[in-house]
């Protein structure tokens, strides 16, 4: 059991883990998927095309005939553990092939390791296809080699990311991702729909929507009939019957629709909103909307309308120019927004992106300082929020069960980055997916304890 934050930076994200039944003769794709949800999103969708060909999935180098890295280039940090991850699969298995966010840099990645098979960019599926049959031909089986519906998945059987768009039109100076990924491409509203359905059928209880811009879904057909048309995503999400949580949301003035869905049960009560920093100025140097004061009040109005709301968010500080007395705008902005779930990072310069040019880096020493305090205010929040919690009966889902407990979370936390809620009693009966009714009796900094109400 751990405690939570983790390290949220988007390379260091949990490497999934495969088991495969390899028939005699079968070809076999090892895969390491590195990166945010979105990446793990298309790494689902590679592995299931290779499976419905008939390959196998190695869960380790041994047993692959080629292996495909897929990548995150977010920050200079994350490409450096990207090429870390590609010579490991060169040195234990030498054949490679990578895909993802980097390869949006070939040279980049051919110039520390000449010996990969190919390299393609993000969400390229038909290349990373092709150079898997140019390195290990298909041999496929079609009395065995059936795919369930849902295809291959990378997270537990009761969640899965359901991605709704690819892209982003924002201009963010500290971000390469329009880049990488280009502009805002909406997926039809049938084509989501049809994957969350299919989804739910298999057993998922938990949809993650997840996106570069989830608020902006649909913003880019011409032809729309609704204004916004994540509201009605989010509306015929919510009649499946499975739990809906919403990340990535940028708080456009529409965002507000979506909270009566939220009060009334269709969606989860939780808003993943990257705020980045509340001091105008620091905004303005990031080219992000500066309206600190206003988002305060539409906060409020969201509470107003949906008392039980969870709102996390991630900032960034450190930025270059930022001062003290602009970092101390962050600190009181908090104690404002009260909000429930934040992860914070470190400014890193990343090649091509145009904050590298500002004047007034701040000096490592004192990112480091403001982090720290950042936390230390985040936690206390957070220890508050959750102390009052303690005696309320709450709605869990279970994601895993061993000898010491059940690890469950509450609507209140996302896998992998927000919160837990243990049973460590009368849980032996439990088993992922379940959900289930929780008195909640013991509170800790980012964690819950309870018992079966």
């Amino acid at each position: 059991m751990s405690q939570n934050p983790p390290n949220l930076r988007p390379d260091l994200a949990p490497k999934p883990t495969l088991a495969s039944d390899r028939r005699a003769g079968q070809p076999t794709i090892g895969m390491v998927s590195l990166g945010c949800p979105k990446a793990l999103v298309d790494s689902e969708r590679i592995l299931t095309r290779l499976r419905a060909e008939g390959y196998g999935i190695s869960p380790d180098y041994s047993g692959a005939d080629a292996v495909i890295v897929n990548t995150c280039g977010f920050l200079d940090s994350a490409k450096a553990e990207s090429l870390d991850a590609i010579g490991e699969a060169l040195s234990e298995n030498g054949r490679v092939i990578v895909t993802g966010c980097l390869g949006a840099e070939p040279e980049y990645i051919t110039g520390a390791h000449p010996k990969v098979l190919a390299v393609t960019g993000p969400h390229q599926y038909e290349q990373v296809l092709d150079a898997v049959h140019a390195a290990v031909p298909p041999d496929p089986d079609p009395f065995i080699d059936l795919m369930p519906a849902a295809g291959v998945k990378l997270t537990p059987r009761h969640y899965s990311y359901l991605k709704i768009s690819e892209g982003c039109n924002h201009k963010c100076k500290f971000c390469i991702i329009p880049d990488m990924r280009g502009r805002l491409q909406s997926r039809p509203h049938r084509a989501v729909m049809r994957e969350a359905e299919k989804l739910v059928e298999s057993g998922v209880r938990e949809l993650l929507v997840i996106s570069q811009d989830t608020s902006a879904y649909g913003t880019d057909w011409k032809d729309r009939d609704a204004k916004a048309p994540i509201l009605d995503l989010a509306r015929d999400l919510g009649s499946l019957g499975a739990w809906v949580r919403m990340h990535y949301v940028y708080p456009y003035p529409h965002v507000r629709e979506l909270i009566p869905l939220m009060a009334e049960g269709g969606v989860l009560p939780y808003l993943d909103i990257p705020f980045q920093h509340a001091h105008p100025d620091t905004l303005k140097r990031m080219a992000r909307p500066a309206a600190a004061a206003r988002t305060l009040d539409e906060i409020a109005a969201w509470r107003d309308i949906c008392p039980d709301i969870t709102l996390r968010s991630t900032f960034i500080v450190g930025y270059p120019g930022e001062t003290e007395d602009e970092f101390q705008t962050l600190l009181d902005w908090m104690d404002e927004a009260q909000l429930d779930r934040v992860a914070c990072f470190q400014y890193e310069n990343v090649a091509g992106a145009r904050s590298n040019a500002l004047p007034d880096h701040v000096p490592d020493e004192v990112k480091q300082d403001r982090w720290d305090r950042f936390m230390q205010k985040a936690q206390a929040i957070s220890e508050a929020k959750l102390a009052a919690k303690v005696g309320r009966t709450l709605r869990v889902i279970v994601d895993d069960v061993d000898e010491d407990a059940a690890t469950c979370r509450t609507t209140a936390d996302a896998p992998e980055i927000d919160g837990n809620l243990f049973i460590d009693e009368g849980f032996e009966a439990l088993k992922p997916g379940d959900m289930v009714t929780v008195t909640v009796d013991e509170a800790g900094e980012y964690d819950l304890w309870g018992r079966l109400a």
